[in-house]
């Protein structure tokens, strides 16, 4: 385990900081799904979105097809 995985006592208090007290029997299993969420975004962070415009730009249906293709 990293130094940054949630362990599961420290999932189990950041869950009752939110209002959420979760059973004993559910802390291991929040941290490993907290852990994996955290892995997928840390991948996401690294990408490089360039000249993406933001999602308020795309317009469904306005797509131009190349007649090319």
């Amino acid at each position: 385990m990293s130094a940054d995985e949630l362990t599961p006592p420290e999932a189990a208090r950041w869950a009752d900081r939110a209002g959420l007290p979760l059973p004993a029997d559910r802390h291991a299993a929040v941290a490993a799904t907290a852990d994996h969420i955290h892995s997928v975004v840390a991948i996401l962070r690294e990408l490089d979105f360039g000249d993406t415009p933001p999602a308020a730009a795309y317009r469904a249906g306005e797509e131009k097809h190349d007649a090319a293709l």
